[in-house]
C-alpha cells in the first residue's frame, strides 16, 4: 500500500495558536492606542511651539511686528485671523501691528489647519493672539486684546499620569517677553488649571 503524508494542523496545535494571538491583542491593542494618543498630542504641542519659535525668529531677523492668531480660514487662499485656536492658526507680518492680515507686505509666513482630531485646547482668558515687536519682544494688550499666555492641551483621557509619570496633558506656555515653553509635569499642570480656573475636557 502507498503512504500518504496529510499536512496541517492539529485542533491541539490551533487553538494554542488562537490563544497566543488573543493574549498579543489584548495586550498590544491598548498600548498601541495610548502610543496614538501620546503622537497626536505631542505632534499637536511640536506644531504650536515651532509656529511660535517661527514668528519670534522672524520679528528679530525681519525687524517688523509678526503676529500669530487663530484662523478658522487658515488654509484659504486669504486666511483672516478669527475663531478658536483648534480651527486652526497663522503666522503673519503685521506691519501696522494692528493683529489684522492684509496690509501692504503683510505676508502670510505659515498656516496650520485644524488640529488633531481628539485634541482639545482651552486658552487662558480665550486669548486668540500673539504678536511680536520688531525686537523679538512679546507686544502684550494690543487694542485692549489679552495676549495669549497658556494653553492646555487635552484628550479624553484628561489630566491623568502617563508614562514616565508626566501628564497625559500638555501646557504651552507664552511669557510677556515672549518666550515658548511646553511643560507635561504633572504637579505644574495642576497647579496651573486651578489659577486658571481650567478643567481638561
Amino acid at each position: 500500500m502507498n503512504k500518504t503524508t496529510q499536512n496541517g494542523f492539529t485542533l491541539y496545535e490551533l487553538m494554542v495558536t488562537v490563544l497566543i494571538v488573543g493574549v498579543v491583542l489584548a495586550l498590544g491593542i491598548p498600548n498601541m492606542r495610548e502610543y496614538s494618543q501620546n503622537s497626536r498630542m505631542t505632534g499637536t504641542a511640536n506644531d504650536f511651539h515651532s509656529a511660535f519659535h517661527l514668528a519670534r525668529s522672524e520679528s528679530s531677523r525681519a525687524k517688523t511686528n509678526i503676529t500669530i492668531c487663530a484662523s478658522a480660514n487658515s488654509m484659504t487662499g486669504t486666511p483672516t485671523c478669527g475663531g478658536t485656536w483648534d480651527q486652526g492658526y497663522i503666522v503673519f507680518v503685521d506691519t501696522d501691528g494692528n493683529l489684522q492680515t492684509g496690509g501692504v507686505n503683510e505676508a502670510i509666513l505659515l498656516t496650520h489647519p485644524v488640529i488633531a482630531e481628539g485634541v482639545a485646547m482651552v486658552v487662558e482668558n480665550n486669548a486668540t493672539y500673539f504678536s511680536f515687536a520688531a525686537t523679538g519682544r512679546g507686544r502684550q494688550n494690543v487694542n485692549g486684546l489679552t495676549a495669549l499666555s497658556r494653553v492646555l492641551m487635552c484628550d479624553e483621557r484628561g489630566h491623568d499620569i502617563a508614562a514616565g509619570g508626566r501628564s497625559t496633558t500638555r501646557m504651552f506656555v507664552a511669557t510677556p517677553l515672549g518666550r515658548a515653553t511646553i511643560q507635561s509635569g504633572k504637579d505644574m499642570i495642576t497647579a496651573a488649571m486651578t489659577d486658571m480656573g481650567a478643567v481638561c475636557p
